[in-house]
């Protein structure tokens, strides 16, 4: 019966295993839900952002960020993970990448967060201006989405380049995520009112809120003017966009690791299946013959 007690280890060690990755998929879950909040928590500050960019919208026809400059170098961001368990999700950025390097034939300085990312780019054999692999954990913080960012308003506004894209992968539901790259800067008018009344219309009625504004005041007194109060107020749309970039980065992660092991966790169940049905079949064979053999050995005897 050696081989009986080796099926029963595998189907203990494949049970385990299933325990695990249940375990596994629903912790991502969990995380995966907690970055998607996180996203929605703003909500009361973007609604006041919004009433404060319509009225001094009028004056960023000419504002800096706005334009672009006569270089053919582009600044790309790209965002991978390192944990273990959602292979697929940094390859399809990567192809992502080298796709839109053959398609657009531009010369590209990477910023690159978490180490995958850095260890692309210098196997590839590109420039890299900064890495901040270190700089993040499960727990995004804004206090370091915002270095970035303003690294790359800074860098930008030098006119070393022509735009700035960020590579990541776009969370369209828990099943599916879809590897992006996003033009970042330079950004228009549209662009931060797009993104605003995105996050505000979930929320409030937009339209509403604002005509309730313009009632209250129709016109603000300043200082400084409205072009200096730009200067504050977009670099933290600004910080706001890369950090829903990185928390919808967070949460492509976290659901490709979910996919993963629910994949993992059933197909585990299904093995011990099969080794319980085939431990079943045999033991259930053996007992038959056992069986037999002592009624052959009953009617022996009555011989």
């Amino acid at each position: 019966m050696a081989w009986a007690k080796e099926i029963r280890r595998k189907i203990a060690s494949i049970k385990n295993t299933w325990k695990i990755t249940k375990a596994m998929e629903l912790i991502s879950t969990v995380k995966m839900k907690k970055a998607q909040d996180s996203v929605m928590a703003k909500k009361d500050f973007v609604m006041e952002l919004l009433k404060i960019f319509m009225r001094i919208e009028d004056a960023l026809l000419s504002f800096p960020l706005f334009s672009y400059w006569n270089w053919n170098k582009t600044l790309a961001v790209l965002i991978t993970w390192n944990k273990w368990l959602c292979w697929w999700y940094n390859v399809w950025v990567m192809k992502k990448v080298n796709s839109y390097m053959k398609e657009t034939k531009e010369e590209l300085d990477f910023i690159t967060v978490w180490k995958k990312a850095a260890n692309f780019v210098t196997r590839t054999w590109n420039n890299l201006v900064a890495d901040f692999s270190h700089d993040f954990s499960d727990n995004i913080q804004p206090i370091f989405t915002k270095r970035i960012s303003r690294m790359l308003k800074d860098e930008f506004l030098t006119g070393k380049y022509n735009k700035v894209v960020v590579f990541y992968s776009h969370f369209l539901n828990t099943i599916k995520q879809i590897p992006l790259s996003k033009e970042f800067l330079p950004i228009s008018s549209k662009d931060i009112k797009e993104y605003l009344s995105l996050i505000a219309t979930q929320f409030y009625d937009v339209d509403k809120e604002i005509e309730n504004s313009s009632k209250n005041a129709s016109f603000y007194k300043v200082e400084p003017s409205k072009e200096e109060l730009a200067e504050h107020i977009i670099p933290i749309v600004l910080d706001m966009m890369f950090y829903d970039l990185l928390l919808e980065s967070k949460a492509s992660e976290h659901s490709s690791r979910m996919v993963a092991m629910k994949s993992a966790k059933d197909n585990a169940k299904k093995i011990a299946d099969n080794l319980t049905l085939k431990y079943n079949k045999a033991r259930q064979s053996i007992i038959t013959k056992e069986v037999s053999e002592i009624t052959a050995w009953v009617e022996s005897l009555k011989d």
